[in-house]
């Protein structure tokens, strides 16, 4: 079974657009919460030591939400094209 690498790559970074907009908003309405659960997810105890003030800007917002995008694109394409020849 083949994988259409295009559409495989856009699914990712369709989903990963999704999941980065759900997190941003999650980072923008609670963000001391935020910093705490991220502090979770990595095993550090003071996260707000590395992290510093969490803010959402608008221009952050886009340049974050573009590099995952993109990156996710790129991840999705490399990884169905690798299944493809295997």
């Amino acid at each position: 079974m083949q994988l259409d690498v295009s559409k495989f790559a856009k699914a990712a970074a369709l989903g990963m657009g999704i999941v980065y907009l759900i997190c941003a908003a999650f980072v923008y309405l609670w963000p001391e919460f935020s910093l705490q659960s991220f502090g979770w997810l990595v095993h550090l105890v003071n996260v707000d030591k590395f992290a510093g003030d969490v803010a959402v800007t608008f221009g952050g917002f886009v340049a974050g939400l573009i590099q995952a995008v993109v990156y996710s694109y790129l991840g999705g394409w490399l990884f169905a094209s690798l299944y493809n020849r295997l």
